[in-house]
């Protein structure tokens, strides 16, 4: 048999260029207002609360596991099962629960973001809040998909300094 040969474009690719999506969708859990909540919860209660970890990883690790086999199994996501096989006011629902869901945790990231810089620069916090949704916003629209990937897998390795 013939051993394959990977590409000369396989070579030379950097590290960054490997690390794909999976990266930044692995680090979108580091948001800011998760840090900020586990940095509030921390500094009242110690590790007060650590006891439970003993239930919710469980829960978590399962949640996860069922969507990845029914998403293996499918080869279509959560919404497209629910679409194929529950009524349409059951989808409608979920999906307006999981939009209200993540607008609010934007808000708290966008808030924490502000509050953040509040601490570093005197200022207004709303001013920066606002601020970071105006550059955010900016940033999707006007940075192309490729430009705008390398610069979110920048700052998701920048994750790993603290």
């Amino acid at each position: 048999m013939d051993k394959i040969q990977p590409d000369d474009a396989d070579e030379t690719r950097s590290l960054l260029d490997v690390l794909g999506p999976g990266l930044v969708t692995g680090a979108a859990d580091d948001d800011p207002s998760g840090i900020g909540t586990y940095s509030q919860v921390g500094a009242q209660f110690g590790y007060g609360m650590a006891w439970t970890m003993l239930f919710g990883f469980p829960l978590l690790a399962s949640i996860q596991a069922i969507c990845a086999r029914i998403g293996a199994t499918t080869g279509r996501g959560i919404a497209h099962n629910l679409r194929r096989h529950y009524p349409p006011a059951l989808l409608r629902g979920m999906v307006m629960l999981l939009l209200i869901a993540n607008v609010i945790n934007l808000g708290a990231d966008l808030g924490a973001m502000g509050a953040a810089l509040g601490l570093l620069v005197p200022g207004p916090v709303l001013a920066f809040t606002v601020a970071f949704g105006v550059i955010s916003i900016l940033a999707e629209v006007l940075i192309s998909y490729t430009r705008y990937a390398r610069i979110l897998k920048w700052t998701t390795l920048s994750l790993f300094s603290y």
